[in-house]
């Protein structure tokens, strides 16, 4: 009995140990002494007892051979699985026992829990896992777990026995699918990403690694597969990348995709022996859109302008947008410059058609600058700003206007930059200040009000008058920092005023259209003159008749607007172009500014005047007062007061003061 390798037992009709082996002890932990007179249960875990009671009476009663698995619980409380079968064994005559034995299943325990574990962690990967048989040319698949049927859309049944390839999609792929069965062929591991077809038909990219399986004589059974589905990681790679590149409105290319796109075309003309044009282009008076009917039509405009762009050139060129209403074109392999005034010819007839915004017909024409290469710049850096500086000038020749590059253009470009600089230099040292010029009552002589004349104290020029930089500040967009500034000092100027003495006293500053379509423009005012203390009545806002006349719904919000603050009105260059009556009387304007031109034509000679009486006539008629503007001397102040002007403003009366000379000019009048 002690030769054999599990325990040997027998026990009687009650279930008491009779007779055992070496391995009862062992494997219990208990001596002989203990065991003697033990009965069976007591040795087996709790919970197993009752199959074992089962066990023991089925042997007894029915005679029969029987096997379970039980636990033994030792002394030390570890419980040992084991295998146990047991016979009826009869002595004599009616005399019955139980014989049995029991095989340690440690071991086999432990085996069979670490299979169930990798078992389980196959059901449970996320990456599908395929096992294939190694048959040389051939690897048929043996195994997939649950991943790979959700993955491929095959179940396990599909597929087993069935080469791996067979997922491959056809045509696509081809260098990383040769790569992989070289490594198989060669018995190595291998990493690829390639596309396969799911079962229902549909791509998707598989980040596959293969590894060989070796069995004990180090020879190449199987291969192990994980894939891994990258489709959504490709997409959002190629997401990410399409919004690095391309512009986010319109779809176009930005930027970095241009200067990239450019590159190319350069480098491919000059071992070709092309040409490349580049076209800069700027939507006409979109800001004005942007401004006056929300930024929701301004990007409808910029998507429709996009689309006809696009459709008017090849697949070889590009269109790209900068930023804001800027757009460039990159018309690669030009032959001659008659093929790409051809081209320019496609891209400006489909920029002429009108446009539908939200249910308003617009005309969105551009100005164009053209830049080619080799002649106009020979890299991206260059062939870009000599199309800017082609651009500028076409925005000064007219609507639509397209302009080639030239040399002379250059200059031009530097001398806009270097005074678009200098003059955010002059905002941040405060080189820029005002002066007061009033306007008096012709009969009286009493001052009316002042009108706030922005200078500049240029460190190389002097003293710049508007008109030598307020268009460029127009141009850039500083226009508007520039008018909030204006607007803060003169805010500050009627505070002092009061102080002085002259709480009545109304002062007006000018506007540009870029700052009164500014979405937060009437707010500021308002937040400025409470912050000030100011009354609105003292402040008044100059427009030229152009602007209002260009938009007159535009020109009644602003003009409301300024009503309801309790804001003055007036009309700067009033006769300067033409006039539109009927809108004029219905905006609630203070007083009319006639141009200055009309009155430096009054002469000695009669008829030199006759402009002037009719705006005169014309304020008369609308019952708005007008006030001539850069009278200078004796004899035009005499021909206004002849024919009823009631008011007027220039050298004559006075010079644009400073503040402490202003403060001397009232005191002495």
């Amino acid at each position: 009995m002690d030769l054999l390798a599990g325990t040997f037992y027998v026990l009687d009709d009650s279930g008491y140990f009779v007779l055992w082996n070496q391995q009862v002890e062992r494997v219990t932990g208990l001596s002989a002494e203990r065991l003697r007179g033990l009965h069976l249960l007591e040795v087996f875990d709790p919970s197993d007892r009752p199959n074992v009671a089962r066990a023991f009476c089925t042997v007894l009663q029915q005679d029969e051979r029987v096997q379970l698995e039980a636990r033994v619980r030792s002394t030390s409380g570890e419980l040992i699985p084991f295998a146990c079968c047991a016979s009826r064994l009869l002595v004599g005559e009616g005399t019955s026992y139980v014989c049995g034995m029991g095989l340690d299943l440690s071991r086999d325990q432990r085996q069979r829990d670490k299979l169930e574990l990798f078992e389980r962690a196959l059901m449970a990967a996320s990456n599908g896992i395929v096992i294939t048989r190694h048959d040389g040319v051939d690897n048929p698949i043996e195994y997939v777990n649950p991943a790979f049927e959700r993955i491929s859309g095959y179940s396990a049944d599909e597929v087993t026995g069935r080469d791996s390839r067979f997922m491959g999609a056809p045509g696509l792929d081809d260098e990383p699918r040769r790569k992989l069965a070289a490594a198989i062929q060669a018995h190595e591991p291998a990493s690829i990403v390639f596309r396969n077809q799911r079962k229902n038909g549909e791509l998707f990219w598989n980040h596959l690694t293969v590894t060989p399986v070796r069995d004990h004589h180090h020879r190449v059974t199987h291969f192990i597969g994980i894939i891994e589905d990258i489709t959504a990681t490709k997409q959002r790679a190629a997401q990410l990348e399409h919004l690095v590149t391309h512009d986010a409105l319109t779809g176009l290319a930005n930027r970095v995709l241009l200067r990239d796109r450019l590159d190319h075309a350069i480098h491919s003309a000059q071992r070709n022996h092309e040409m490349v044009a580049v076209v800069m282009m700027d939507l006409n008076k979109f800001k004005e859109i942007n401004d006056t009917q929300g930024h929701a039509a301004g990007d409808h405009v910029l998507r429709n302008v996009a689309q006809r762009l696009q459709s008017a050139l090849r697949e070889s060129d590009t269109v790209a947008r900068l930023g804001g209403d800027e757009f460039v074109l990159v018309l690669a392999e030009q032959p001659n410059l008659r093929f790409t005034l051809r081209m320019i010819d496609r891209v400006r007839r489909a920029m002429s058609g009108e446009m539908d915004i939200e249910g308003r017909i617009l005309s969105v024409g551009a100005s164009m600058g053209v830049a080619v290469y080799p002649n106009d710049g020979r890299n991206v850096h260059d062939l870009l700003q000599a199309a800017d500086a082609a651009m500028y000038e076409s925005k000064h020749g007219g609507p639509d206007a397209i302009h080639f590059y030239s040399p002379t253009m250059a200059t031009t470009t530097a001398a806009r930059q270097h005074m678009e600089h200098a003059l955010r230099d002059a905002l941040d040292r405060d080189d820029l200040y005002l002066l007061f010029q009033p306007a008096v009552c012709v009969e009286t002589g009493k001052i009316l009000g002042l009108e706030a004349l922005l200078r500049w104290r240029h460190p190389e020029r002097g003293e710049l008058l508007p008109a030598d930089f307020l268009p460029e500040a127009e141009e850039n967009g500083l226009i508007v920092p520039l008018g909030r500034r204006v607007l803060e000092d003169v805010c500050a100027t009627l505070h002092y005023l009061a102080e002085l003495g002259y709480p009545d006293l109304p002062i007006s500053i000018n506007a540009s259209s870029r700052e009164f379509t500014q979405r937060d423009y009437l707010l500021h005012l308002g937040r400025r003159i409470a912050h000030h203390g100011i009354k609105p009545s003292n402040l008044a806002l100059e427009l030229h008749e152009e602007q209002l006349m260009h938009d007159p719904e535009q020109a009644t919000r602003l003009a409301n607007g300024l009503q309801e603050l309790g804001i003055r009105l007036s009309v700067d260059e009033f006769g300067a172009g033409l006039n539109n009556l009927s809108c004029l009387r219905r905006l609630p304007v203070s007083q009319l500014k006639m141009t200055r031109r009309h009155v430096q034509e009054i002469g000695a000679t009669p008829s030199d005047g006759m402009l002037t009486k009719t705006m005169l006539d014309i304020g008369h008629n609308l019952n708005i007062r007008v006030v001539a503007t850069g009278v200078e001397t004796r004899d035009q102040h005499d021909f206004l007061a002849a024919h009823g002007c009631s008011s007027v403003q220039g050298n004559y009366i006075s010079e644009p003061l400073a503040r402490p000379a202003l403060a001397e000019w009232l005191t002495a009048h």
